[in-house]
């Protein structure tokens, strides 16, 4: 697998984990919906997470919980669009959290890094907006279906959780490489909390190691996630701040090399006593 990710800006050196800071500009998410809004929030908010230790910084306009009404295009470009003018000034990788391929154009003329979307750039026009910028970094997560308002409907079934989500993750790997995008662009996400049980998203951490054999860095995001609040009883969001460091700890240990998290400060510190007693990743 490659040990760097290359983006627009940056090429990322992977031989040591990274951390990628949350920045949400909606007003709905699940976690912290509505402490971000407005440009000198964001921008202060991103410098916060700098300051504790963020590699990357990730900026989205649309909440992407189970059962979120979807955003129009208009009101997240109006989110998003001048934090990231802004973002671009502070010295790391940008990266846009969206879908929408009108938004990730706009955004890559700007100059950011990284777009990460959730529907793996399965949206008409998305393959070819990526594919048509000569160096951006891409991530491709694994998602049921194609609405975050749908995705946990029908209580979610696989017949083997990982096959499937490598499945897919092959698939939209070699689709876009065969647009013309490198591999050393992608990485890929498992999408935990994204359409599955919580079952599922424990066997996709215990069989991470299948996801590296696609030869492509995987990112994890477990921050906060809903699985975590039941195995441990934690309901309240804000709560889950133990069980979310040591999930991507355990995720670091299983190889991933870039965790997606809203306590960037707590996370990078358990990273760097991970590190100092020589444990894996």
């Amino acid at each position: 697998m490659t040990q760097h990710w290359q983006t627009t800006r940056y090429r990322i050196d992977l031989a040591t984990p990274r951390v990628m800071g949350i920045v949400n500009l909606t007003p709905d998410s699940f976690s912290d919906g509505g402490r971000h809004a407005g440009v000198a929030a964001a921008l202060a908010h991103c410098e916060k997470l700098l300051a504790d230790g963020a590699d990357i910084l990730d900026i989205g306009g649309e909440s992407t919980r189970p059962s979120a009404e979807p955003v129009s295009l208009d009101e997240e470009r109006s989110r998003v669009l001048p934090v990231l003018r802004e973002a671009l000034a502070l010295g790391v990788p940008i990266s846009l959290d969206s879908y929408k391929p009108a938004l990730m154009r706009e955004a890559l003329d700007l100059g950011i890094d990284i777009v990460n979307d959730i529907k793996a750039l399965r949206e008409p026009g998305a393959v070819e907006a990526v594919a048509a910028h000569p160096g951006c970094g891409v991530c491709l997560m694994h998602m049921r279906g194609l609405e975050p308002k749908s995705m946990q409907e029908g209580n979610p079934r696989y017949d083997d959780v990982v096959v499937e989500v490598r499945r897919f993750l092959r698939e939209r790997v070699e689709a876009v490489t065969a647009a013309g995008v490198a591999r050393e662009r992608l990485a890929i996400d498992p999408g935990i909390g994204f359409g599955k049980r919580t079952e599922h998203n424990f066997a996709l951490l215990e069989r991470q190691g299948e996801l590296l054999a696609l030869g492509v860095p995987v990112l994890a995001g477990w921050s906060r996630k809903g699985s975590l609040g039941r195995i441990t009883g934690r309901e309240a969001v804000g709560d889950r701040l133990v069980p979310s460091v040591a999930a991507a700890l355990a995720a670091v240990q299983r190889g991933a090399r870039i965790v997606r998290v809203h306590d960037v400060a707590e996370t990078v510190d358990a990273l760097k006593v991970w590190r100092a007693a020589g444990l894996p990743g």
